[in-house]
């Protein structure tokens, strides 16, 4: 009866799918021969378990019907991720109130973040229920994902989300006239990328693109395997068989899988029938995992399109869908792009009316035009190679879309957006959220600090649980200490396979110290002999090896394994070291070099067909796009000063499922400073991004033109990308009512931080009240009062600061009126602790006195802790007050929030017996949140030009 059930509901839920929620018992009951009720339903998800087919389901469908938007029919006008949301999806089922609380306990509602989108005008074709229909490949792909790839049906929803806003910004591939639609899709280092790309091309294909072209980074490598990922997730068995008989080996020769692992474990998607015989179209590859493009002579009406219809133009819907697809993808080298080219341009008759769609993966990498202006001829653009060809293509199609995907957008948006057959992202940048579980910079530094957290701790401290500081000069036993903690490491996930029933299929090691690849012969030579040496095959290393677990490995994860199992002593871990070690070694020699020498022996790195424990030493083949599986340990030493490239060299970066405990950073205090300056520069970049998103009277506030002045630099020698390159427009003047502003820029003299104190004294004056404000968890003791917005506006006005930043937020919140804002709510936070240090300022206290870091140049990283800028929230949004007494008094209408803190200046301070600090030694920090009835009717952000004469160039020549 339970098989009955579920396949009942199942098909109840696969009718959902296309045509949103409905009765659920009627539509279950139409196959079945058993009662479908709420009674029935109860009882079957009170046996099914998390993984139970029709609970997976019926999760994704609830995910995404809560997220949807609101011109859903069946969303009813009501906003996503409400409960009036639900209450409306649970009409709509016709369950009975007893079924709609379980639904509601055992599927609360996630919500899914969107992506942030900055774009122009748009033309809404997508949602065409018509369109809809044609889910083929999608459906199959958010199928593979959640079947085969065990992915939750939040993540799911989100990447059909995040997908849907891409390619509803390409042009209408059955449109009449010709549109080239240009964006960019900015993601996270190895956060997904090609999950989205892959996604968003599926639905191309349903949509009706025909000819897809996916420019990989620079490698074989690369290529290789994003072409092996479309294979496996996208295409299908049945694409890449072609018809074949899977039991005729002869034939299976000549494909590329037949010793793939996964292909032979039946790990490809399968579509359960051949596209073509389902109405919908196959997919011709024509390049392979062992082949890039090549010349197609003979061959070359593999790349042309015949119609159905003679008479109609070939994006016709009458030709359109009932024409196959074309796969290619092209390494990003001259010589084969040129030969893509080539061959295209012998049956240009017809391209002129092909949907053709390019993704760019790692757009910034090659494919941006870096030839420098001042050599041009007169009117007469220059390209470098991969800039040309790309060119060339857009030219030649001109139906083409092109879409950029990078983790480092710097490059792409300071290219010229007025050279037409560039790929400037004029029409959309999107900017996507990662997935709950990632591992990016950000996990790697203590961003955010605040009196009383747990700052040095393995729980508390990011860096502390994951990074190890190396020295400046190589030193052998911190490369022995890197390599024992790879071993350690290794054991436990051993460990964790035999008492957990988990496995991992790859462990790796990353080192990386040089781009030269006679460095790279080096260093596997030094660490094959330091292995050897190091006594891993016997017992002279265990107590080299029992101090390093546990004073590292054991109680980091402890403190943030999130329960995962962990031997309790090193004599229980013993065991499981020399299976590690064995898988290590299991070839002879731990070590594969990764890079294009080919003077030396290499063996191949496969991730796909080979169980890989391993040691990795390499440059730039193992520093942009690919994915080093099983990742982490990683030993990184080599310096450059683009940020974009740094950025992209963090492979250390990403998803890490059951040993995230165990990632480690070896890495210098220069290098991790820079990384600290990138996460900076790309969380600004981000946080602008967001802000001018929203729609203001249904218009945009900026278009892709303006987003290069939100570009930051943290650190003065980190540049953002290359330096020949700048903007016109610079912010004059930035509204943000409800937004935290945190100005960091704080001097460095004597004589001004004296004067910044003075001027300040009406801030400690108004702060006279003990209180505690309430946290998520607890509270924390303040001092507060009300400061009168004209006394602020005098304060902050006369402040000085290193630089100019902070000016477009003080134009705004200077000229704002009496009925936009009266006063401020004034907070300083103070230590919970009473052994930390306090002194009186100017008469006035005793107040805590706080560290805060200036590790990037004269800088600070952060001022105001996550806690209180909650309080501050609340004060100015006047929102979630049920829970804090103390800020619902606080608020009023018309009142902002301002959070100061006494920084302690001057390193070498100490308190004395006067518990008196000296304004010279002191900075009067702030982070200030406007209220929310500052909001403007206009546009929020506003340019200026640098060069007047060309006040419509978004980028001009440095």
């Amino acid at each position: 009866m339970t098989a009955e059930l579920r396949e009942a509901y199942l098909d109840a839920l696969t009718i959902m799918e296309r045509r949103g929620p409905r009765d659920l018992h009627e539509l279950a009951s139409r196959n079945a021969d058993i009662a479908c009720n709420d009674e029935a339903f109860r009882a079957y998800l009170a046996g099914a378990g998390q993984d139970d087919e029709v609970v997976r389901n019926l999760r994704l469908r609830l995910v995404t019907w809560d997220n949807a938007d609101a011109d859903q029919p069946y969303s009813a006008g009501t906003f996503r991720n409400t409960e009036e949301r639900r209450a409306e999806i649970v009409r709509l089922l016709k369950v009975d109130d007893r079924t709609a609380a379980l639904l509601r306990e055992q599927f609360p509602i996630a919500g899914v973040e969107e992506p942030i989108t900055i774009a122009g005008d748009w033309d809404p074709w997508y949602h065409d229920p018509a369109r809809q229909e044609r889910g083929f490949y999608w459906d199959n792909y958010s199928k593979f994902l959640s079947e085969k790839r065990a992915w939750e049906p939040g993540a799911v929803a989100a990447l059909d989300i995040a997908t849907e806003r891409v390619v509803e910004w390409l042009s209408d591939p059955l449109r009449s006239e010709a549109y080239q639609a240009k964006g960019l899709v900015v993601g996270y280092v190895q956060s997904g990328k090609t999950a989205n790309f892959t996604g968003v091309l599926a639905k191309a294909i349903d949509a009706g693109y025909r000819l897809i072209i996916v420019l990989t980074g620079t490698t074989d490598l690369l290529r290789a395997q994003t072409q092996r990922r479309l294979d496996m997730e996208l295409l299908g068995r049945e694409n890449i068989l072609r018809g074949i008989d899977e039991s005729n080996h002869e034939a299976l020769d000549s494909l590329d899988y037949q010793d793939d692992p996964e292909w032979l474990n039946d790990g490809f998607l399968r579509h359960g029938v051949r596209p073509s015989d389902a109405g919908f179209p196959d997919i011709d590859r024509l390049t392979t995992h062992r082949f890039d493009y090549k010349s197609l002579k003979a061959g070359i009406a593999a790349l042309d399109f015949k119609k159905r219809e003679r008479n109609r133009p070939f994006f016709h819907e009458e030709n359109l869908f009932f024409s196959d697809a074309r796969l290619l993808v092209v390494k990003k080298n001259a010589t084969v792009l040129g030969k893509l080219v080539k061959d295209l341009k012998k049956i240009s008759i017809r391209l002129g009316e092909i949907p053709a769609l390019i993704v760019d993966d790692e757009s910034d990498q090659a494919s941006v035009n870096t030839s420098n202006p001042k050599k041009w001829k007169a009117d007469q653009v220059e390209r470098t190679a991969i800039n040309r060809l790309i060119s060339q293509l857009l030219v030649m199609l001109p139906r083409a879309q092109y879409v950029g995907y990078t983790a480092t957008p710097f490059a792409n948006v300071f290219i010229d957006p007025s050279d037409a057959e560039d790929i400037f992202p004029k029409d959309f940048l999107i900017s996507l959220p990662f997935a709950p579980g990632y591992m990016g910079a950000s996990d790697f530094h203590d961003l955010d600090s605040s009196p009383g957290s747990e700052a040095g701790t393995f729980a508390g401290s990011r860096e502390c649980a994951h990074v190890r500081k190396l020295s400046e000069e190589p030193d052998d036993t911190e490369l022995l200490r890197a390599m024992d903690t790879f071993v350690l490491t290794g054991a436990v996930k051993v460990f964790r396979e035999r008492v957990s029933g988990s496995s991992f299929r790859h462990h790796t090691m990353l080192i990386h110290e040089a781009m030269k690849r006679d460095t790279h012969r080096e260093m596997a030579e030094q660490v094959y002999a330091m292995w050897k040496s190091a006594g891993y095959v016997s017992a002279s290393a265990n107590e080299r090896l029992r101090q390093l677990y546990e004073r590292d490995v054991l109680p980091v994860s402890r403190e943030i394994g999130d329960g995962l199992p962990i031997p309790g002593t090193f004599e229980a871990l013993v065991p499981h070291i020399g299976e590690a070690v064995a898988r290590i070694s299991s070839v002879g020699n731990p070590v594969i070099v990764v890079n294009s020498d080919k003077d030396i022996e290499q063996e191949e790195l496969d991730f796909d067909r080979n169980q890989v424990w391993r040691i990795l030493v390499g440059g730039n083949k193992l520093a942009r796009g690919f994915t080093i599986e099983g990742l982490t340990v990683s030993y990184y030493r080599r310096l450059t000063k683009q940020a974009d490239t740094l950025m992209q060299m963090g492979r250390w970066f990403g998803y890490r499922k059951g040993y995230r405990d165990l990632v480690r950073l070896f890495i210098t205090d220069d290098l991790h400073t820079a990384f600290r300056a990138i996460v900076l520069d790309e969380e600004h970049f981000r946080t602008e991004l967001r802000r001018y998103a929203v729609m203001i009277d249904g218009k945009p506030q900026i278009t892709p033109r303006e987003i290069p002045p939100l570009v930051a630099q943290h650190l003065p020698w980190l540049r953002p990308t290359a330096a020949n390159k700048m903007y016109n427009a610079y912010l004059t003047e930035r509204c943000s009512p409800g937004v935290p502003l945190e100005p960091l820029a704080y001097p460095t003299s004597t004589a001004a931080l004296r004067a910044n104190t003075e001027l300040s004294k009406p801030l400690l004056a108004a702060a006279t009240e003990d209180c505690f404000l309430s946290t998520k968890t607890s509270a924390y003791p303040a001092k507060t009062g009300i400061i009168a917005h004209a006394e602020l506006i005098d304060v902050l006005t006369g402040l000085q600061w290193l630089d100019k930043s902070f000016e477009p937020d003080l134009r705004w919140l200077a000229r704002l009126k009496a009925d936009q804002v009266r006063d401020w709510a004034v907070i300083f936070p103070q230590h919970r602790k009473r052994d930390l240090p306090t002194a009186t300022i100017l008469g006035h206290g005793p107040v805590s006195l706080v560290n805060r870091t200036r590790s990037r140049g004269p800088y600070f990283n952060r001022i105001a802790g996550m806690e209180h800028r909650l309080s501050a929230e609340r004060i100015a949004r006047m929102t979630g007050l049920d829970t804090d007494s103390v800020a619902a008094r606080l608020a009023a209408p018309l009142r902002g929030a301002i959070l100061v803190y006494s920084v302690i200046a001057n390193e070498q301070w100490k308190p004395d017996a006067s518990g008196v600090i000296a304004p010279e030694d002191v900075i009067l920090a702030f982070n200030i949140t406007a209220p929310i009835s500052a909001t403007e009717n206009g546009r929020v952000v506003t340019f200026a030009a640098r060069d007047p004469k060309h006040a419509e160039a978004a980028i001009i020549d440095a």
